[in-house]
């Protein structure tokens, strides 16, 4: 695991979120809601959100890959460009409060622009996913779209967290000090590599370029090493299937000071599976059931 294995409650007055980074696949999934207790026991996490836009076989959500992960206790889902690679999913977009669509699609893309979910003592989360245009397939400007949705919110809503869905860093990079101050975190998604920059910016918002990828870290970004190689040298479109070895839980976690919605810490987490498994083995409690 990165840094530690474990770490201490968040400072009084204050409430700790993680954003999982994106979850690739079925074994994405399966680690994200075996360890939901883990993270919430050990890390003393009071909101986790999760980054779900490839847990569809790698690409897109389904219905069911939602309801698995709310039903293990994930309390919100972002998502990136991928989001409707499964067209079912759209019903889910419109009718339910706990997950997100990126704000700077059109106005007509269906799904909610911003969510607002309650964590423990009544602290209201406002949640917003953005994506970047440097590398990134055409779409509206993320920062004027990070400006509209900050307009609606009422100033009691105090603990923002933006998921920044882009490739570049210096992309990134702009989002987090544009919006300083402004939010509690931007963290970053979609590289599927997890960045060493967590810092706490001068403003008092979170940022890190890219939380990383759950899922199998024996192949490239999740899918079988064989089939992308063969890809790369042939130029033939093969499918990529995601990989199964390696599996890994990557978020960045970080503590929110209620009564300002300042950032006061932050840090990463890396979960192996196989360490999962061995503190489940060693505590003979199956941690899904705490």
């Amino acid at each position: 695991m990165t840094q530690r294995e474990t770490i201490g409650p968040p400072p009084r007055d204050c409430i700790r979120l993680a954003l999982v980074g994106d979850v690739v696949g079925k074994p994405g999934r399966r680690i994200v809601c075996d360890s939901v207790n883990y993270l919430r026991q050990y890390w003393h996490i009071d909101t986790l959100v999760v980054n779900a836009e490839n847990v569809a076989d790698g690409s897109g959500i389904r219905c069911k890959d939602y309801q698995r992960l709310i039903d293990a206790g994930v309390d919100a889902i972002t998502l990136g460009d991928h989001l409707y690679k499964k067209r079912e999913i759209i019903d889910v977009l419109t009718s339910k409060d706990n997950i997100v669509r990126p704000a700077n699609l059109p106005s007509e893309a269906p799904g909610k622009d911003c969510i607002i979910i309650t964590a423990r003592g009544g602290v209201k989360i406002a949640i917003c996913s953005l994506m970047g245009r440097v590398f990134m397939k055409p779409i509206d400007c993320p920062f004027r779209a990070a400006d509209r949705v900050l307009a609606t919110l009422d100033s009691s809503v105090r603990v923002r967290l933006v998921d920044f869905h882009a490739e570049a860093t210096s992309d990134k990079q702009l989002m987090g000090r544009y919006l300083d101050g402004r939010v509690t975190a931007v963290i970053g998604t979609h590289t599927h590599v997890a960045t060493a920059d967590e810092q706490v910016l001068s403003g008092g918002t979170g940022f890190q370029c890219d939380a990383g990828m759950t899922g199998p870290f024996d192949g490239i970004l999740g899918r079988k090493a064989e089939a992308v190689l063969e890809a790369t040298l042939t130029s033939l479109p093969i499918p990529f299937q995601v990989s199964t070895g390696d599996v890994r839980l990557n978020a960045t976690w970080f503590d929110a000071e209620v009564a300002t919605g300042k950032c006061v810490g932050i840090g990463r987490i890396e979960l192996p599976e196989s360490l999962l498994n061995q503190k489940r083995t060693d505590s003979n409690v199956d941690l899904r059931l705490l």
